[in-house]
């Protein structure tokens, strides 16, 4: 069902600061396709590019905070303070309640983990999710790190989770699916004797933080929306070693594998060009796979 746009904006306005209200509006005023997803110009992927890259930079700059004996609340605390540094706003801090500038997942938490005051012991991997907002866009990414040396089965996790991602985005151009992306990174994985997260999608971005459409890591070659020059989204597929399930916890915000296996993401924000594809989120350090060194 297509919401009216005065309803989208009631809706949507209290999650809001003053200046977030301002983009919005500004964002719904854009081109659509039929099916609600924006259609973005040339001169916006400047602005997607320097969010993204901002985001990119603080997980880069993450990676020598995680060790053995971290506490995820002083991650987050560098996350924030560098944030502000910058002079840009973090998209989650405020955002229906939440209170962090990050999302940190650690081990069998699939996403919207909580940091807070416990420590990474020897072999844990973790998602570090960040999204930061300059002047008016959104850059969103994620990317896993590990706490000492990791074992081999969090490792081949780790790796296929990251080609996943990469097979999902070799995906993206125009007149291809968005169902092309899902079934490319559920081929994958599943190929790999893993599954991937039903319950949780990337989503579209620009101006805004969550908008159509939503972007399934699962799903049939030729179907859903075609994609067309001018369109921004996140692809960031959540791979288990176990199976697919996942529940929300009492805290409402961090979701679990339900067999409590291990699970990983990447996520990276991107647009569709004339051609192909642009990633905003690169690392500028190469830095995006934990094991780069």
């Amino acid at each position: 069902m297509r919401l009216s746009r005065a309803l989208v904006i009631a809706v949507v306005m209290p999650y809001l600061n003053a200046n977030q209200a301002r983009d919005y509006a500004l964002d719904i005023s854009r081109p659509t396709t039929r099916d609600g997803i924006r259609i973005h110009s040339q001169a916006d992927f400047a602005g997607m590019h320097a969010a993204g890259r901002l985001a990119a930079e603080i997980l880069d700059e993450v990676a020598e905070h995680v060790f053995v004996g971290q506490a995820t609340g002083v991650i987050d605390d560098y996350i924030r303070n560098r944030v502000e540094a910058a002079g840009a706003t973090s998209a989650t801090i405020g955002y229906k309640g939440y209170q962090h500038a990050s999302c940190i997942s650690v081990n069998h938490v699939v996403c919207h983990g909580i940091p807070g005051d416990k420590k990474l012991k020897d072999g844990d991997i973790l998602n570090i999710d960040v999204t930061v907002i300059v002047d008016g866009w959104f850059g969103d990414t994620s990317r896993m790190y590990v706490a000492g040396k990791m074992n081999r089965r969090a490792e081949r996790l780790v790796q296929v989770t990251h080609d996943a991602l990469f097979r999902g985005i070799e995906a993206v151009k125009p007149g291809n699916t968005f169902g092309d992306i899902g079934h490319a990174i559920q081929t994958y994985a599943e190929a790999q004797r893993m599954s991937v997260v039903r319950d949780f999608c990337g989503h579209g971005l620009g101006r805004v933080f969550h908008a159509p459409p939503n972007v399934l890591h699962y799903g049939r070659a030729g179907t859903g929306p075609v994609l067309e020059e001018g369109m921004f989204f996140t692809i960031e597929p959540m791979v288990n070693l176990g199976r697919p399930e996942t529940k929300v916890l009492a805290d409402e915000w961090t979701a679990v594998t339900r067999d409590k296996s291990l699970s990983a993401q990447f996520e990276h924000s991107v647009g569709v060009t004339k051609d192909g594809v642009e990633i905003f989120t690169l690392s500028p350090a190469g830095t995006f796979h934990p094991t780069y060194s």
